[in-house]
């Protein structure tokens, strides 16, 4: 995928960014909010109260702890980056839920509901993360899943969005050769980069729940603020900005 590549597109990569700051994909939409109430609204936290909860892809804590302080009787965060566990563990000690919260890289005990935002477009093996959630996720229980935004959106690219659509316009090779001039974890595919990039699509994703062990409860793809108007079963995957679900374990037929 890509049109330009070779050394002129490292060159108009360069010109456009040295050091991979866009201003894009910053976090600024959840400054100083709640990233689960602007995703979800008020109402998620009756999806918590007295429950077990299993942050899937924790991060640093922050929603995790958040969970334990609107009534979530245990939160479990997974989390597989060693130092994330550790930033998530003292922001839970200095939130005063310690007690209530768990940051581990796996766990063996079952959830009433799974959480996984901004996730789904990162995972290596994603098909391998719903068989994961199913093992761990009651039979009565749920995942609630959002990503985004998903691979054909103007910034899908993430990190190589250095302007709308960019990651479509260049190559792999030229995107990560500039990449490596400010990284040096030796990437040299989008899965390999820190966090990983899956090109994760809507289309892919529902397959992947079709082929699971989970069915849809809910699904809803909301797209871009300013472009719903354009929006339409043929166009969603390029202007839908987040995926949002509610996924139940496969009831036999």
């Amino acid at each position: 995928m890509g049109l330009i590549g070779g050394t002129l597109g490292y060159r108009l990569l360069r010109s456009i960014s040295q050091d991979g700051e866009t201003g894009y994909c910053d976090g600024s939409a959840y400054q100083g909010r709640s990233k689960l109430e602007v995703l979800f609204g008020s109402r998620i936290w009756k999806e918590f109260e007295e429950k077990v909860v299993i942050d899937f892809g924790c991060g640093s804590g922050v929603e995790a702890v958040e969970i334990a302080q609107h009534g979530a009787r245990k939160v479990i965060g997974l989390e597989k980056r060693e130092q994330l566990l550790t930033q998530a563990a003292d922001r839970a000690r200095r939130a005063g839920v310690a007690d209530r919260c768990i940051f581990a890289t796996e766990t063996h005990e079952l959830a009433d509901v799974i959480l996984s935002i901004d996730s789904f477009e990162h995972f290596d093996d994603p098909a391998g993360i719903l068989r994961i959630m199913r093992t761990l996720v009651k039979d009565e229980g749920a995942a609630i899943v959002e990503f985004g935004p998903p691979w054909y959106h103007p910034l899908g690219g993430h990190l190589f969005s250095v302007f709308p659509w960019a990651h479509l316009v260049f190559t792999e090779d030229s995107l990560i050769r500039w990449r490596s001039d400010f990284k040096s974890d030796g990437a040299t595919r989008f899965s390999e980069i820190e966090g990983g990039l899956n090109q994760m699509t809507i289309r892919r994703f529902k397959q992947l729940v079709q082929e699971s062990e989970f069915e849809f409860n809910s699904f809803e793809a909301t797209p871009i603020r300013r472009a719903g108007l354009l929006c339409n079963p043929l166009t969603r995957e390029f202007f839908t900005a987040i995926v949002r679900c509610r996924l139940i374990p496969r009831q036999p037929r």
